[in-house]
């Protein structure tokens, strides 16, 4: 059984992989089974391995995927979805480019995470070295020559501890945090915590409702391309959304496209309660109108990758001179915890 997902990378590359095939003619158990022996020794081909072996014990691809536990439940009801309708090829296809997208999007929010993570584990090195080896070396002269010393010399002495202290656990926290986010990332509970968390964290909350946004399109729009009705498919894509704010919207306007008295169509309850910009609003309801639903909402998914993958770009330069004052004010009240001893010994001798 795997024990982690596959990363977006992973995963774009086995659907696109599997629809090539499947659109050779190439039957679905011998395609995995193609895939697998094609792969090094990796995850990828223990999971490959692991359905493969579901599938020649008579299981659909879907359920073969889910019991791999190697494969996220979007990608799974996908494809099942895929199956019901006979469209397994398509939709392999679009969840191809799906992750693609979410790769280069998670690609960049990783390397907005990983780089402040190196330099600030370096930083509390540098400042743990100061405040567990540098200072207790002054404390210890201080207490030897007491006797000639004044209070401000001492009081210099603590002011340095304190400082360096303050640094050196504000630095380790910040270094913990986004080290336990990289590490959290790697299993299906731990990722939807890691987005919980950027859902929540005011710089990355609008990146993460596009993306959001984004995945809840791609899922309707394969619902919608199914034959399934606009009512249902938005259910069901509800059902994969795990953004609270458009859940919450995505609700409401479900609520209104069942109402008894006056129901509204897809496109004007995503109007009304400003799910999309008016703009894409107006999208959809061309779209209804001309019996393109399905291909405008594949269509909004990919503006919508495109938005949060502008946000990100936009998150990250706004990160780095932020990283870089903080070092700077780390460096600073580096020098200063051992500078002030100094300083308290030179008034002392004055």
């Amino acid at each position: 059984m795997a024990e982690t997902l596959l990363e977006s990378s992973a995963l774009s590359a086995f659907c696109g992989s599997m629809a090539s095939m499947l659109s050779a003619g190439i039957q679905i158990d011998e395609a995995v089974h193609m895939l697998s022996d094609n792969q090094s020794d990796s995850h990828f081909k223990s999971v490959c391995k692991n359905l493969y072996t579901h599938l020649i014990d008579g299981s659909g691809l879907a359920d073969s995927m889910q019991a791999t536990h190697g494969f996220p439940d979007y990608a799974v009801e996908m494809v099942r979805a895929g199956e019901r309708s006979g469209r397994t090829e398509d939709v392999l296809k679009s969840l191809e480019t799906y992750y693609e997208e979410e790769s280069s999007a998670f690609a960049k929010l990783r390397s907005a995470v990983s780089y402040p993570a190196a330099l600030l584990c370096i930083m509390a090195v540098i400042l743990a070295f100061t405040v567990i080896i540098i200072l207790p070396v002054f404390i210890s002269a201080y207490e030897n020559i007491s006797g000639s010393f004044t209070a401000g010399s001492f009081g210099a002495v603590g002011a340095s501890v304190a400082i360096g202290w303050v640094a050196l656990v504000v630095t380790i926290l910040l270094a913990l945090v986004v080290l336990i986010l990289t590490v959290m990332s790697s299993t299906e509970r731990g990722r939807l915590r890691t987005i919980k968390f950027f859902e929540n964290f005011g710089p990355t909350r609008e990146a993460m409702y596009e993306l959001a946004l984004a995945r809840f399109t791609s899922a309707l729009s394969t619902y919608v391309s199914s034959g399934l009705d606009t009512e249902t498919a938005t259910e069901r894509s509800m059902s994969l959304v795990t953004n609270s704010t458009l859940r919450k919207k995505l609700e409401l306007a479900y609520a209104d496209m069942t109402s008894v008295e006056e129901p509204l169509s897809l496109a004007q309850a995503i109007a009304k309660h400003e799910i999309f910009e008016p703009i894409y609003a107006r999208m959809m309801q061309v779209g209804t109108s001309t019996g393109s639903i399905d291909q405008i909402l594949s269509r909004l998914s990919h503006i919508f990758f495109d938005d949060a993958l502008d946000q990100v770009d936009a998150l990250i330069s706004r990160i780095e001179p932020l990283l870089a004052a903080f070092l700077t004010l780390a460096v600073g009240a580096t020098l200063i915890s051992v500078m002030l001893p100094l300083i308290g010994i030179m008034r002392s001798i004055a």
